[in-house]
């Protein structure tokens, strides 16, 4: 994280009688048309939001009028914001996808992955086979960018930095944040990645939640994005998946992404706001803790569902199913409330 690092502790993670680990980072709640409602750390500091921007990624896919061009369904919408984890119900819906459009695996350009579904993994195994670029978790973006690459007549390198498709996503990205993308980093599905800072990522987050008063074809594409997501959040993630459980959780009330490295974005509607998190060393399980908690304090998520209570407090088990710790929010975090 670049600018001032005054990163706050967020999580303990409990093995009596010790705190064993602590996890620091930041978090922006922002609400729009008010601004920053509140903060932890640095909210100024600069991140690569990783996956957790896919939203805004895909939002010229949607505002182009190219996902309309193409008939594309809410499952597709949700699939083009989905860090996915390679089940059959995503890699066929991405080989269908690339069909209608004329196109195939080899033309998808995030490189393979081992499925992360249980079921299709060891169905892979069992084949003797091997994972293609359909099982990139990425997939669904990427075949958001060739549909949209399609509809500009763009060439096949959808991924260079000047090209129209990622020109389209910069200056969305930068109109949403309200800042300048003057720099980016390569992600691991080899798409660029733009760096904001945490409550700029918030702002344009909060954009999406507002998309109804936002209006327009940029209000109505957000508002379409959101609702593909909080409608198949199976497609979003998958069987397992944080996002795809806590959606589910929600019923509809918000829509969320996570991202590599301690990343973690909400989009809460019936508030407008958008809340953006950052882990500074990158831990899955805090990113995953703190996001629950303020997605209690915003009042959308019941602090005593099962799976918002295994996200925030654990337990914490060993191999024998033995619970050996648990873990704490952090004083300054624990129990907050919009």
């Amino acid at each position: 994280m670049t600018g001032q690092n005054n990163a706050v502790d967020l999580l303990h993670v409990i093995r009596d009688p010790l705190v064993e680990c602590t996890h620091r980072g930041h978090a922006a709640v922002w609400r729009h048309g008010d601004g920053l409602v509140t903060g932890w750390g640095d909210v100024t500091g600069r991140i690569l939001p990783r996956s957790a921007m896919k939203m805004m990624q895909a939002l010229p896919l949607v505002e182009s009028g190219a996902a309309r061009a193409a008939g594309l369904s809410d499952i597709r919408l949700a699939l083009s914001c989905a860090s996915h984890r390679g089940a059959a119900i995503h890699t066929d819906t991405v080989t269908s996808w690339l069909a209608d459009l004329g196109l195939s695996e080899p033309d998808l350009r995030c490189g393979p992955q081992m499925p992360s579904d249980e079921a299709a993994l060891h169905a892979m195994i069992r084949a003797h086979g091997a994972p293609d670029q359909r099982h990139n978790n990425c997939s669904g973006k990427h075949t958001g960018f060739l549909t949209l690459s399609k509809h500009l007549g763009g060439g096949p390198e959808y991924l260079e930095i000047d090209h129209p498709v990622q020109q389209a996503i910069r200056t969305a990205v930068e109109e949403l944040t309200e800042e300048t993308c003057d720099s980016y980093a390569i992600d691991g599905c080899s798409a660029p990645n733009f760096a904001l800072s945490l409550e700029g990522f918030a702002r344009g987050l909060a954009a999406f939640a507002a998309s109804g008063d936002i209006g327009g074809a940029r209000g109505a594409a957000m508002s379409r994005l959101v609702s593909a997501m909080m409608a198949h959040p199976q497609y979003v993630s998958g069987e397992g998946g944080t996002c795809t459980r806590l959606m589910r959780a929600m019923n509809g009330r918000a829509a969320i992404k996570t991202g590599a490295e301690g990343v973690f974005a909400a989009i809460v509607p019936e508030h407008r706001l958008g809340i953006a998190v950052k882990i500074e060393d990158g831990a899955t399980r805090a990113s995953e803790a703190v996001i629950a908690t303020l997605l209690v304090g915003v009042g959308v998520l019941d602090p005593n569902h099962p799976e918002a209570r295994a996200l925030m407090h654990g337990p914490v088990r060993n191999r024998r199913d033995i619970v050996t710790g648990r873990m704490e929010l952090a004083p300054g975090i624990a129990g907050w409330s919009l």
